[in-house]
């Protein structure tokens, strides 16, 4: 492996540490970089897990610290979507293109229209015990179904769904995907390894730009306050939005690099 592509993929990690932990959408960015290097989306999308279990592993890690996490809210989240992912990534080891945009598209446009509009609800601030319904653990069922399928975008589902359902604000939004994602990954991790999909040099290398950019949005967050994260996040949306609909590509932008 070049000197020159190592250096990007330990960059772009954690230039997607950063928007993974602050918003999501950033295995855009992985998915397109993995590809542009010659993997196939199979191997792309088991290679991607590597970093995704890093990445969040850390971010809970600084936020457990600065007591934003309630960890047994947080496990009992995981539980169901632990079942979906294992199921999710059995099911289909290669990802349809289709399916993907429809599902990306529907998520995107559920996160654009209720953070504009939803400006004056009191929300949930990080730390406290969540009070979660049955109707929760149906969701995040679906969540790790999805995340095991697919995965690219979860992290805007889990946002819609804990903001959206749970009232919480969006900080404590992403600290509750972050962990959730981080219990839940490996074991879909498990069955792209299992199935020889797994590039681990690139995932390692990728994964650690992943640590240090999740450490770096996490650590900041707080400061930043929840005014600052929603706006980076309606930034980011929009941004994949843009590229979802073909007005940009950062497929084609990644490769221009590489």
């Amino acid at each position: 492996m070049e000197v020159n592509v190592i250096i990007l993929l330990v960059v772009s990690g954690i230039v997607v540490g950063i928007i993974n932990t602050l918003a999501g959408g950033g295995s855009v960015i992985s998915m397109s970089l993995f590809m542009a290097m010659g993997l196939p989306i199979g191997v792309a999308n088991g290679t991607n897990r590597i970093a995704v279990v890093m990445q969040n592993l850390s971010a809970s890690l600084t936020f457990l610290r600065k007591r934003m996490l309630d960890v047994r809210s947080g496990l009992k989240l995981s539980v169901p979507a632990v079942a979906g992912n294992i199921i999710g990534s059995m099911v289909a080891l290669e990802v349809s293109e289709t399916i993907f945009r429809i599902c990306l598209g529907a998520v995107l446009s559920v996160i654009l229209i209720y953070m504009i509009f939803d400006n004056h609800k009191k929300h949930i601030h990080g730390g406290h015990r969540l009070s979660i319904r049955w109707w929760h653990y149906l969701w995040f069922f679906a969540i790790g179904f999805y995340g095991g399928y697919i995965y690219i975008g979860l992290g805007y589902v889990i946002l819609a769904v804990t903001i959206w359902s749970m009232h919480l604000d969006i900080i404590t939004a992403n600290v509750i995907k972050g962990f959730v994602i981080f219990v839940s990954t490996p074991f879909a991790l498990a069955v792209f390894m299992i199935n020889g999909q797994v590039d681990y040099a690139v995932g390692l290398l990728h994964g650690a730009g992943n640590v240090i950019g999740a450490v770096l949005a996490s650590h900041f967050a707080i400061g930043w306050g929840v005014k600052f994260v929603r706006v980076f996040t309606l930034v980011v949306v929009v941004v994949c939005f843009a590229d979802l609909v073909g007005f940009i590509s950062l497929h084609d932008m990644i490769c221009a690099m590489i």
